[in-house]
Order: structure tokens, then sequence, then C-alpha cells
């Protein structure tokens, strides 16, 4: 008998926790694995499995083989703060694209630490350097001094694209790395749910980290992009998804709240909103209010909600009036997103700027070059294949 073909005998809830971390039913998994249901069904009560079909299992729900052998179901908690959850509701089981994606990030961090201790780099400042109870406009302008970015940077931009690549440079260059992915790694297959997660922030004195879930809406993104730099700020590490901005009815963190003020007055100072719409003369008829808040949002590129609750919060429109445009338009900012808008096509290498930014890219290039990181190391760092790895350096336009 070949050995795939013989029966072992391991833990039932080890393979049914295998399942349901995957989401996926008894029948969804037969259909991956081309099986009937019962067959699944039956593993599960009796522990009676191949060894074909342990690796199927393995392979299909993204569960580490070794895993499947343990006595008992791991710990598959997530290692960071979940700001995601509501007092009144349970956690949401992280998936196995989220996990692998929080220790791939938490991998790179760590790697990137001991090689600023090499190079003998102090810590940054402005990590944790606030708290929650922290004025908004006091953080947001040491922020603009540590990004140098002036008032109105966002204007001046041509779309939500060009303002996010440059908000993107402007958090890289102050030292806090910057990954934007809509997929695990570099595999297509594998795309990550905005609905999931937008976000997360991983604190650190040397290495601060940001990740943006490239799935979701470009103007969704430029406030997660703001909303984890906010995490930096006040030193909390994370992961978050925008329920909705609406400023009654929901039970977020504190940590949520205080970030979610601060992105959004660093995205739309209200001083420089009240003379934005001073001089436009916006309509205080509400029947317009999807030409203004539309107007905002191009502006200081935004969503069209942002617009409208920035507007509340600096008094400009009643909360009657922002309500009905909240209400009319929250699912379709910030809800009833689907996979099809990941970016996940489009030019190799323009992906990789985005996924892996020029400067991790350069750092894993210079390790390398100088012998303290091994090419299988390099790799893993950076998901590249060797082929498409040594063609970085001049697709990337990086310098040793």
């Amino acid at each position: 008998m070949p050995e795939t073909s013989q029966t072992i005998t391991l833990r039932p809830a080890v393979l049914q926790w295998a399942r349901k971390r995957a989401n996926f039913s008894h029948s969804q998994l037969a259909n991956k694995l081309k099986l009937k249901p019962e067959a699944i069904e039956t593993w599960e009560r009796s522990g009676e499995i191949t060894f074909s079909r342990v690796n199927a299992l393995a392979k299909h729900t993204y569960t580490p083989l070794g895993y499947l052998y343990l006595s008992e179901p791991p710990d598959d908690s997530l290692p960071i703060k979940d700001f995601r959850t509501r007092s009144d509701s349970p956690p949401q089981r992280p998936s196995p694209d989220l996990l692998e994606t929080v220790y791939q990030m938490m991998s790179r961090q760590e790697w990137l630490k001991d090689e600023i201790l090499y190079y003998g780099s102090t810590s940054l400042d402005f990590v944790g350097a606030f708290n929650l109870n922290s004025p908004p406009q006091e953080v947001v302008a040491v922020m603009n001094e540590v990004l140098q970015l002036k008032g109105g940077w966002a204007k001046t931009e041509s779309n939500w694209t060009d303002a996010l690549r440059t908000l993107r440079d402007c958090i890289d260059a102050a030292n806090v790395l910057v990954f934007f992915n809509g997929i695990v790694g570099n595999n297509t297959r594998r795309k990550l749910d905005p609905e999931e997660f937008q976000g997360f922030a991983l604190v650190d004195e040397l290495a601060p980290l940001i990740f943006v879930n490239n799935a979701d809406y470009k103007t969704a993104q430029i406030f997660t992009l703001a909303h984890e730099l906010a995490h930096i700020f006040v030193g909390e590490s994370g992961l978050s998804k925008f329920e909705d901005l609406s400023p009654t009815g929901c039970d977020h963190h504190a940590t949520e709240e205080a970030c979610n003020r601060i992105a959004a007055e660093f995205l739309v100072p209200t001083t420089e909103l009240c003379k934005y719409w001073k001089a436009c003369h916006h309509s205080s008829d509400p029947s317009k209010d999807n030409d203004t808040f539309k107007d905002v949002a191009i502006n200081f590129k935004v969503s069209t909600v942002v617009a409208a609750r920035r507007a509340l919060d600096a008094k400009i429109i009643g909360r009657e009036r922002f309500f009905n445009y909240y209400n009319q338009h929250k699912h379709k900012t910030w809800t009833g997103r689907t996979l099809n808008n990941a970016r996940t096509g489009g030019n190799f290498w323009t992906n990789q700027y985005w996924r892996l930014g020029p400067r991790f890219a350069n750092a894993v290039n210079h390790s390398l070059a100088e012998g303290r990181t091994t090419y299988t190391e390099a790799f893993k760092l950076t998901g590249l294949k060797a082929e498409s790895f040594f063609k970085m350096p001049q697709k990337m336009g990086l310098h040793l």
C-alpha cells in the first residue's frame, strides 16, 4: 500500500478546527477536496484520515501541515489587539489570510529592526508621543512636521491614487514602513477581504509599520493610511475595520475613536475646510449635497461621507442634514465592497512598489550584498522567486 494511502488517526477537534478556521462548511471543503461531505464528517468524528488527505486538507485550508498532528487545536488568535470588535460582540475569528499577513509583516519588522540596530540608528521620537486624549490639532501639527507636508497638499494632487502615493512616500521617508497589498504575499488566488479588515499598525520605536488592505476603495485606503499613522503617533498597535463614521450609536474602542478624530483632522483640517466652504459659496440647500460633498471630497481627496462628517464636526451643517446624507450613502463608501475591487492585476513591478516599497526592498538588497542576509531569507522577506528578485534593483530603481 502506498504510504499516502495509509490511514492514520488524528485528533478530530484539530481536523474540525482546520476546516472552521478557513470558514468552510463540510460541503465547501468536500468540493475543494473532490469528496463527499460525509467523508469530511466521518474523519471529524473519528479522526481517521489518510496521509494524502491530511496533505490536501493542509493545502486547501492554508494550515501548516504540522498543526494537523497536534494533540489539540493551536491558539490562532491575533498577535495584536483587535479593534474591530464591539463590547457586545465576540471577537471575529481571523482568517488564515489575515493571520499570515500579520505574521509576515511582523517578520519584516523584526528583520528591519536588526538592520537598524546594526547601523546604530536611534529611536523615532514621534512614536507614541501622544495619548488618546491629545487634541487632534496638536497631533496633526506634529504629523505634518514629521512628514514635511504643507497645508492644502491634497488639492494639488490630480486624483486619489496620486494623493495616496504622495502620502505613502512621505510616511516612508519618515522611516515608517508602509505596505499595501490586496492579496497574501504575491498569491493572486488569496485575496484579502476588506470586509474582514482594512489595515493595521505595528508600533515600534525603531521600525513602526503600517499595512493597508489594497483590496479596498482608494478613498477608504487614504483614510485607513491616515488612521494607522495616528496609531503610530499614539503608540497603540492594532487591527482596524471601520464600520461607519456615524457620531452616534457606535460603541467603538477609545483607541479607534481617537485615531479616527486624528485621521479626520489630518485629512480635512477644520480651518481649511471652513475657508474652502466659505470661498466656494457652497449651498445650504440639502438637495445639493451630492455636488457639495463631492466637491469637498475632490479637494481634500477623501470620500464624500468623510467630507460630510467633517462638515458636521466643523458645525457647518447640522446633524439632521448629515444623517440624511449619511444614511443614503454610507453603503456606497464603507460597505458593500466585493473582492472584485481588489487591484491585483497590472504591472508586476508597479504592484511591488506598493507591496514592498523601495526603502524596504533596498534594505534587503543592501543586507544581502553585505552578507548579513542569505538568499533564502531575502526571497522569503520579499516574497519573490529568485528570477524576479534579481531583477528587483533595476525594475524598482534601487541603488546599492
